[in-house]
């Protein structure tokens, strides 16, 4: 008889259960608390019942534990100096969707080369976040892989469903079962309706595959996740950060019933790729909010130690990670950390003068 299963895949290899995983790299109380009294916050913005501006904001994606910790310890001070008028949560992106092939993220390759050494990756993944909470910095990241969550949700404050998988009922679905406030992007064609259409999904019970706290494979069952947001990031190269593409996508929440609550990517799309024009994007954003304190609840900013990025090999097996040049992004580039302070310095003061105090 002739293979018929699993004929293409090369290998399994085995996982800790997530129960097993966490007990060697357990939870904290420090810990505990910096994520508890975050989600609250962060649900608390999402509802208007606190006054303060979230702010996402981190390296496209991280590749680098110490650039990235050394960048933690910066936006930490910033995090307390700013804590009356901004409530900072670190961007830790883990996962790197992609559109062809490419780097999938930390997550699945720590070493950047090509060996996707998943165990490595969720462990050194975990400890990162673990150390970012202990010093009381909250942290987000995007929920790409169904799985993975069960091994770091714990640590994780605030979750972004990207513009490829806003769309995917197994994403819905996923972040109507996550302890944690999420916010769905447009998608990538542009569509807004369709990120309103995930909130309302993910707000509704749902049951599918996945694992439980001792790997086994399970039938998730949920509650529905009421802490949801809209993230506007731009399409195809057009822009949807201006006062009337929020006053539209405040009246598309409105319509299906929702309070509005939208976070404005400057990255991406809204600032046609181009890392300096976040800025730009940043004080517009701005400008509408102190005029319409209601429906932008937050943005996010691509932000690193360093201004711009680096470029990653086709083939990452040719890659000697020390030629890296420290705090640049792999990725999309990020604004510089002198940029960042800036940027974040000006909006506590504007917030401050028109009366925002937390």
């Amino acid at each position: 008889m002739q293979p018929v299963e699993n004929v293409r895949v090369r290998e399994f290899l085995p996982l800790e259960s997530p129960y097993a995983f966490q007990r060697q790299l357990p939870m904290s109380a420090p810990v505990a608390e910096t994520v508890y009294t975050a989600r609250e916050t962060i649900k608390r913005i999402i509802r208007n019942a606190d006054p303060r501006l979230l702010v996402v904001i981190g390296p496209c994606s991280i590749h680098d534990p110490l650039a990235a910790f050394e960048y933690a310890e910066r936006l930490y001070d910033a995090h307390r100096r700013y804590q009356q008028q901004l409530f900072i949560v670190m961007r830790t992106y883990l996962e790197k969707p992609r559109t062809t092939t490419g780097w999938r993220g930390f997550l699945n390759d720590p070493k950047l080369d090509g060996s996707g050494d998943m165990a490595v990756g969720l462990y050194q993944s975990r400890e990162l976040l673990l150390k970012i909470n202990a010093m009381g910095l909250p942290v987000a990241t995007e929920m790409l892989d169904p799985i993975s969550p069960q091994y770091l949700s714990d640590v994780i404050s605030y979750a972004a469903i990207g513009a490829r998988t806003t769309e995917s009922q197994t994403h819905r679905a996923l972040a109507s079962g996550i302890s944690m406030p999420v916010g769905f992007k447009n998608s990538t064609a542009g569509d807004v309706k369709v990120a309103v259409n995930a909130v309302i999904s993910a707000r509704s019970p749902h049951s599918f595959l996945g694992i439980d706290r001792s790997g086994r494979a399970a039938v998730v069952q949920t509650a529905g996740n009421p802490d949801g947001t809209v993230i506007l990031r731009g399409s195809k190269g057009k822009p949807n950060y201006t006062h009337e593409h929020i006053v539209a996508a405040e009246a598309l929440m409105q319509a299906a019933g929702l309070a509005p609550a939208l976070l404005v990517d400057c990255s991406h799309d809204n600032s046609g790729f181009d890392y300096a024009q976040q800025v730009a994007v940043w004080h517009t954003v701005l400008a509408h909010r102190l005029s319409h304190p209601t429906a932008v609840i937050g943005m996010m900013v691509e932000s690193f130690l360093e201004d711009g990025k680096q470029s990653l090999p086709a083939d990452l097996s040719t890659l000697d990670p020390r030629q890296l040049q420290y705090g640049l992004s792999v990725t999309d580039a990020c604004v510089g950390w002198d940029t960042t302070e800036q940027l974040l310095e000006t909006t506590a003061t504007a917030l401050r003068e028109a009366g925002v105090r937390g």
